[in-house]
């Protein structure tokens, strides 16, 4: 993806758009480390929120809590519309095919080649395609990210930045409603940072999906962000435009915009 290329704007959020994810009082501890004291959190139809936090905050915990990896001691959390910590596997299998999880580390594997890896899911979740059809949604997804080229390539033969965008190419092949990026621009250079920041936004217009975004990189937050929003000591302890959040003179805010 060229660098000199003027990137759009994150795309504005429909007022009227449904609610997509909903948390209300979320607590979860591990023993007597008390994570999430009453988090709460909506996510609009075709919003990109950004989660800030520090290292230990409860970031992942809260989303693994939305995709069923983690049950919650207490709370409400719904996907669509579904209680997730009272579905069965089946129920929750069927949610999880409409969400997209782009890893922190790509999560690539080594043994197969970036088409197979992009095959993958399909396979996992046993949609039914015709062998034109999987190549079809691969070239697609590789297409996305601007890397049709690396179609055979193995993992190895690929540049940090080019894993990631591999990674979200794996994510988009399900048409996923929701994508969860865990640190989408970790251990990258600035320019490809932007890169990543700017192809989440064109995949936010393409497919007007709705994100949350997990973040140390507060250039990419600046980029990719409708609403923002802080978690300390469990709760959200406010939310706002980056703007908003940037002119902010609360101690608790400051540090992340310094």
């Amino acid at each position: 993806m060229e660098t000199n290329v003027i990137h759009q704007l994150p795309k504005p959020v429909d007022p009227k758009a449904a609610t997509v994810v909903e948390i209300k009082d979320l607590y979860k501890s591990f023993g007597s480390n008390h994570v999430l004291r009453g988090f709460n959190l909506n996510l609009k139809k075709g919003e990109n929120l950004v989660v800030l936090g520090k290292s230990g905050s409860g970031k992942s915990v809260l989303i693994k809590c939305m995709v069923g990896l983690l049950t919650p001691d207490k709370g409400l959390v719904e996907v669509f519309g579904k209680n997730i910590p009272k579905l069965d596997r089946d129920e929750l299998d069927h949610i999880r095919v409409k969400i997209g999880f782009l890893f922190q580390s790509s999560a690539l594997y080594d043994s197969m080649t970036v088409r197979e890896n992009l095959e993958f899911p399909l396979r996992r979740h046993w949609i039914s395609k015709t062998r034109e059809e999987v190549d079809e949604l691969v070239l697609e997804a590789l297409d996305n990210v601007g890397l049709k080229d690396a179609i055979d390539l193995m993992p190895s033969e690929l540049s940090g930045g080019m894993r990631k965008r591999i990674g979200l190419a794996r994510t988009l092949i399900l048409k996923p409603d929701i994508i969860l990026y865990d640190e989408p621009t970790t251990g990258l250079d600035p320019i490809t940072s932007r890169e990543i920041s700017n192809l989440i936004v064109d995949i936010q217009h393409k497919y007007n999906t709705s994100s949350i975004i997990i973040t140390h990189d507060m250039a990419c937050a600046k980029i990719v962000s409708n609403r923002v929003m802080v978690l300390v000591n469990g709760i959200k302890f406010t939310e706002g435009t980056y703007d908003e959040l940037n002119n902010s003179i609360d101690p608790q805010i400051k540090p992340f915009f310094e």
